[in-house]
């Protein structure tokens, strides 16, 4: 014997016995204590058969291999007859005490076989030989069915037949003939491995479904990290997703447990066997063994790479173990057996190299150096994609992993309420809560417990047994709505499982009369759920009006209930709980009582009049703070719930009135008439076209291009203050004429007029603004006409009511205003909302004698019923032409502003078909004033 070398190989039994601890530490931490313990004693019972083997001499291991030869055949053919079937195959025998799966001792038999009978070199019979003994294993298992494990089976002896220096020549039909019948291996194979291999084929694989060994052998090696998540409490319960993580997919796990460091040591412990498996065969003394050596270092080779491999999805599953790492009793006997063969050879050549029977260099098995090296290489690789895994994907990897061990229950926030200026609660929640419980876990407990909640319900405790059933395999079971008394029992018996949250149920006091203001809330849908990414499904949001405004701030911040499940969905345990936050309280500029006064005087305008639908606003000129928005015809948001009072719904929608859904005074647009006169003023003083003092000639109408244009009543020459406060048609149309349509409109649009107030309510409407430019724009002709009727707020002009109070304010103080009904948020004083600044009109400083003709129009004029006000004010009446409005088609409208020197609040109505403004929208406004002034000045309101 040299000196200096030894018989033994401490890498090479090292590297096995690190294999053989990953895997223990794998099954430990996974829980499966009893196959840990297995698994050591079969790894104890290996290492004996490794050093029996590891003493056999050379010349003896042909014998060896020829017993197992037909050891396994015997087994083999014994499988389909005593076997155990698993998944449609049969493939186990069952001796009792474990269980033996023939195929791993095939493996090792075509191993050693083939080396046996190419020992001698190549002849065209030992060719043929091999391929004949190695028929009859792959033939039968590929009969269990075990198309994998047939395929391993003849890689194995192709391996056998390269390194043996084989010529490429006799082998090529064997290739050709494995290519030719691909096509046809699909008839043998099983469902489930067809779904494995339409997973790897396609990315559209369902990873709840044929993709879920994939997409979780993904996850386990994307979330590992470093060091794995082994001291995590709820790993067991994390490692059950992972299918065959024992066997198969036993990298995936080990990774997923102990990290990626735990993966690399794998795969430099196989890369070591396989190198000292080379060193051994370079070192053989005779063909025999070192064909033996080089073919275990292969085997070993190729389950390492293929079954990695498959955990990165870069091979479809092909239920591919690594030898004594895997959890398997044969493979592991086996695997203990093939190192003895290789230190068997490594003895046997270091003992004896002198007596070597023929050269090195014909006893070198072909390539076995190379294959090492690609062995390698392809481990290397893989562990780098791994990393590449976690490093790109790791975050989505963990989440996804922390989110399947989990069920969560929503606990929906309580909503804010919404309160007036005063605190009266516009909008609050019912006091009903849901009963729930965690359905399965609950039926699992003791029967007293499930009598007690029945009791706290007042339902028998079938009926209770009956609701759980019906979950079927719902995670939440809803039982009951209860009220605050009976919720507080329950919560009280502090019962497990049971939740108790409130419905959400939205109850407003005010009914129509604020309904179309504050809108309603309802559960989620696809629309929400784009507007509101994060909306949980089954979340309750605003729908319309405030409620969908400030959502965001009333809608708090859902809480929940988790559980984690086990990959079926069932829950096993309680995880964390996060308590609901409630919605911020919302405070409004609004005035309750005013606007019940608004309301109620609007609806008697609108009916005694014969008009179709109102709208009024009480807006503060200053701020813009909106105090009342009364629109009638109105309707019920209490039937929303929810859930929807549908019969109630139905008889709403159904009732008589146009829009009852819409609020007028912002989503209803109509031609202002005489109330536009003031912005066709407001013009003049910007561009100076026509003196305020110059008079124009009255009358009863005027004539423009062979059309004559009627005069409300005749009259006399105006100057502007007169033409304002008489609502002096003939001097607006010579006004208009001389303005132009352009200048009209750019005061106008500085004014506000055509566009959107900015109120802080979804659905706002622009009105209309036309111009001979626009109107072509959508299709139509500007007549010469036109223009006239524009300088009186009719043809191509249309508003809102909040457009008419915005250039009324605006007018009167200068500044237009953004209106907003948002004052407050939040608990105590809160937090304020932010207002938009005023904007001052670039010709505020030439407004004077417009002003003028507001305040004689309220003193003395078509106004005139503001004169007994205890407050001096500034108004223009409104009566214009709709042929959409119902009666006689005329429009009542009136905007006024008190008080007039220092303007506060401004009040804007409309009557649709409501016939001429002072007679039918001037009360309602005198009435809303009177009832102001008397809060604000402590006044009795007049009547």
């Amino acid at each position: 014997m040299r000196a200096g070398r030894r018989e033994s190989d401490p890498w090479l039994v090292g590297s096995a016995l690190v294999l053989v601890v990953l895997g223990l530490l794998n099954l430990l931490s996974m829980g499966m204590t009893s196959a840990a313990v297995r698994h050591a004693v079969l790894a104890v019972l290996g290492l004996g058969a490794m050093w029996v083997t590891s003493r056999m001499r050379v010349e003896r291991i042909h014998r060896l291999g020829w017993l197992l030869y037909a050891a396994t055949v015997v087994l083999l053919l014994a499988v389909p007859l005593v076997g155990v079937a698993t998944k449609g195959a049969q493939r186990w025998l069952n001796l009792g005490v474990f269980t033996l799966q023939p195929s791993e001792l095939a493996k090792a038999a075509l191993v050693l076989v083939p080396a046996a009978i190419l020992a001698g070199g190549y002849t065209l019979g030992r060719f043929a030989g091999v391929l004949l003994a190695a028929a009859v294993p792959i033939g039968l298992v590929a009969l269990q069915p075990d198309l994998s494990t047939a395929i391993v089976l003849v890689a194995i002896v192709l391996l056998m037949l390269i390194l043996a220096r084989v010529p490429l020549l006799p082998m090529a039909p064997l290739f050709a003939l494995g290519v030719a019948s691909l096509p046809l291996a699909v008839l043998f194979l099983r469902p489930y491995q067809l779904e494995r291999i339409h997973v790897f084929l396609s990315d559209s694989a369902d990873p709840q479904g044929s993709g879920w060994a994939a997409w979780q052998a993904d996850i386990a090696i994307g979330s590992g990290g470093l060091w794995g998540l082994w001291r995590q409490p709820q790993y067991t319960l994390r490692s059950e997703f992972l299918p065959e993580a024992e066997h198969d997919l036993a990298f995936a796990s080990l990774v997923y447990g102990w990290g990626l460091v735990a993966g690399l040591v794998v795969a430099v412990a196989s890369s070591v066997i396989v190198w000292r498996a080379t060193v051994a065969a370079r070192a053989a003394r005779t063909r025999e063994g070192a064909l033996v050596a080089a073919g275990v270092g292969g085997l070993f080779g190729v389950h390492a790479v293929v079954s990695i491999a498959q955990s990165l999805s870069l091979l479809p599953h092909t239920g591919m173990p690594i030898p004594l790492f895997s959890y398997g009793g044969t493979a592991a006997i086996v695997g203990f057996v093939e190192i003895g063969l290789v230190l068997a050879v490594r003895r046997d050549g270091v003992a004896r190299p002198l007596w070597a029977t023929e050269p090195r260099r014909r006893r070198l098995p072909r390539g076995v150096s190379a294959g090492a090296v690609a062995v390698t290489v392809s481990l290397v690789a893989m562990t780098g994609i791994a990393w590449n895994m976690q490093t790109d994907r790791g975050a989505e990897f963990r989440a996804v992993s922390d989110g399947q061990l989990m069920r969560c229950i929503r606990l929906p926030a309580e909503r804010g309420r919404i309160l007036d200026r005063a605190g009266v609660p516009l909008a609050e929640n019912v006091p009903e809560y849901t009963v729930s419980v965690v359905a399965r876990m609950f039926a699992d407990n003791r029967a007293d417990i499930r009598d007690e909640l029945a009791a706290l319900l007042a339902i028998t405790p079938d009926r209770l047994a009956a609701t759980l059933h019906d979950a079927g395999t719902e995670v939440e079971a809803v039982l009951a709505r209860v009220g605050p008394d009976q919720a507080a029992a329950i919560v009280n018996a502090d019962l497990p499982w049971v939740l108790v949250y409130p419905t959400g149920r939205r109850h407003y006091p005010q009914g129509a009369t604020l309904a179309t203001v504050l809108g309603y809330v309802g559960v989620a849908d696809a629309a929400d759920m784009q507007t509101w990414p994060q909306l949980a499904l089954g979340s309750r949001v605003g729908k319309a009006g405030v409620e969908r405004r400030y959502d965001a701030a009333l809608r708090g911040i859902d809480g929940s209930q988790c559980v984690y499940v086990d990959p079926s969905g069932n829950p096993v345990a309680t995880a964390d709980r996060v308590d609901p936050v409630r919605g911020h309280d919302l405070r409004l500029h609004l005035d309750a009582g005013l606007q019940r006064v608004a309301t109620d005087a609007l609806t008697a305008a609108v009916q005694s009049s014969g008009g179709d639908l109102g709208a009024a606003i009480v807006m503060d000129a200053r701020t813009g703070a909106v105090l009342t928005m009364a629109s009638v015809p109105g309707y019920d948001n209490n039937v929303y719930g929810p859930p929807v009072d549908a019969a109630a719904l139905a008889a709403s929608t159904g009732a008589p009135g146009p829009g009852r859904m819409l609020n007028h005074v912002f989503q209803s647009a109509a031609p202002p008439g005489s109330t536009f006169k003031i912005v066709v003023a407001s013009a003049n003083a910007k561009y100076g076209v026509v003196p305020p003092d110059q008079k124009l000639a009255g009358g009863a109408s005027y004539t423009y291009g062979g059309h004559t244009f009627a005069n409300w009543q005749p009259m006399g020459a105006n100057s502007l203050v007169g033409a304002i406060q008489w609502s002096d048609n003939v001097y607006f149309y010579q006004l208009g004429e001389r303005l132009g349509p352009e200048r009209m409109a750019a005061a106008a649009d500085e004014l506000g007029v055509g566009r959107p107030s900015g109120i802080d309510l979804p659905g706002e409407i622009d009105g209309f603004l036309g111009t001979p430019e626009s109107v072509a724009a959508i299709g139509g002709t500007w007549y010469p006409g036109s223009t006239l009727l524009m300088g009186i707020g009719q043809g191509t002009v249309t508003a809102t009511p909040v457009q008419v109070a915005r250039w009324t304010s605006g007018i009167a103080t200068g500044s237009t205003v953004t209106p907003q009904l948002a004052a407050s948020y939040g608990p105590g004083e809160g937090w304020v909302v932010p207002t938009a600044p005023p904007h001052p009109l670039s010709f505020a400083d030439r407004l004077g004698p417009v002003r003028a003709g507001m305040r004689a129009s309220a003193a003395a004029g078509t106004a005139g019923q503001l004169a007994s006000l205890p407050v001096t004010a500034g108004a223009k009446t409104g009566t214009a032409e709709d042929p959409s409005a119902p009666g006689e088609g005329l429009n009542a409208w009136f905007s006024a502003v008190v008080p007039f020197e220092t303007p506060e609040v401004v009040v804007t109505v409309l009557v649709r078909g409501g016939g001429f403004g002072s007679a039918t929208a001037g009360p309602v406004v005198k009435r809303l004033l009177e009832e102001y002034l008397a809060q604000t000045r402590g006044a009795a309101p007049g009547r």
